[in-house]
């Protein structure tokens, strides 16, 4: 029974600190574009690959 007044707090505290790390990764824009960098690599590329000297 005593081992709950170390347990209880020690959650609260990484409950804490978990809701910290999310406050913080949405306010440093972590969750901005969830879309665009699963769909950039179906993207075609602009340039055309170099040709070489072995032609």
């Amino acid at each position: 029974m005593s081992i709950l007044y170390v347990l209880i707090p020690l959650a609260l505290l990484i409950l804490g600190a978990a809701v910290w790390a999310f406050f913080w990764a949405v306010g440093s824009g972590q969750f901005d574009d969830l879309d665009t960098p699963a769909v950039r690599i179906l993207m075609d590329d602009d340039k055309a690959p170099k040709k070489g000297n072995d032609e």
